[in-house]
Order: C-alpha cells, then sequence, then structure tokens
C-alpha cells in the first residue's frame, strides 16, 4: 500500500500507541501528544519511565495494553525502532509509524522488512503534522515544500 493511503488510514484510526512520548511537558512529542488528544483520538502512551502522560495512564511496553492497539506511533531515537517495530507487531499491531522529518530516509531497510514479515504497514519517517488540515503555517510549509521539491509521499 502506498505511503499517503496507510496515512490516512492511521489518521482514521480513533486509537493507537504513542511510544515514546516525552515526559517533559514542553517536548515536541508532548505537544503532538496533546494535538492527538484535542482531536478526539485514545492515546495510549508508552514510556517505560512514566506512571502517566497528562493524567493518561502510561504503559511500560505496548504488550501491556488490552486490548491490544491495532496501530503505533513511534517517536524514539532511529536505534530503539528496529525492537520496537518487532515489538509492536508481535503484539498485533498492523500499522506502525515512524516520526521523522526527513521521510523514509530516516527509516532503515531492516526495519521496513521487519513490517513485511509481520505484514504491518509501516509509515516512514513522516511528521503526523504534515497530514493535518488545520496544522500551523510552519508544518503547511514543511507539507508545501515537499509536494514542491516531490518528496511528499504518494
Amino acid at each position: 500500500m502506498k505511503t499517503l493511503s496507510l496515512v490516512h488510514e492511521f489518521l482514521d484510526l480513533p486509537r493507537f500507541a504513542f511510544i515514546g512520548v516525552s515526559r517533559n511537558p514542553r517536548s515536541f512529542s508532548r505537544a503532538l501528544f496533546r494535538d492527538f488528544k484535542v482531536r478526539g483520538y485514545e492515546i495510549l502512551p508508552v514510556n517505560p519511565y512514566a506512571r502517566d502522560i497528562d493524567g493518561t495512564l502510561c504503559f511500560q511496553s505496548i504488550r501491556q495494553i488490552v486490548p491490544a492497539p491495532t496501530a503505533a506511533l513511534i517517536m524514539t531515537s532511529r536505534n530503539k525502532a528496529k525492537p520496537l517495530v518487532r515489538e509492536c507487531c508481535q503484539a498485533g499491531a498492523t500499522l506502525v509509524w515512524l516520526y521523522g522529518i526527513s521521510g523514509p530516509k530516516d527509516v532503515s531497510s531492516e526495519v521496513l522488512r521487519i513490517g513485511e514479515e509481520y505484514g504491518a504497514g509501516i509509515i516512514p519517517g513522516y511528521c503526523p503534522y504534515m497530514f493535518f488540515r488545520d496544522s500551523s503555517w510552519f508544518h503547511r510549509l514543511h507539507t508545501s515544500a515537499w509536494k514542491f521539491v516531490g518528496l511528499y509521499p504518494k
């Protein structure tokens, strides 16, 4: 399936795991977490070092979430992506979004192969703000620039 179709599929889901949401209330991941909540999503934060994120119970692993989410957004460093994608797939996620600002070059071929192995769709290295209709001017500019240079997903 094409990346843009996977993005729309993900954004149409009402519930997903958010892996790597920061304990720091001023971090970018927390802003994105809050924006998803404002948009009506049921967000299941995963951070092994936090008890809750903005008053929402935080899980140490996606495997602890019952019922298991069918999708996950991963916002961790690239070196953690491979084991986390595998863990998400083993926990039942069929759609995994790996946050990034550089598109597919943010994601290794090994990570993509894990998705293939489990039959899971992988959204490789885009920022969700690029796909929200009402994003701030900065994110709309980012989207326009990517479309102009041909890097926006198809």
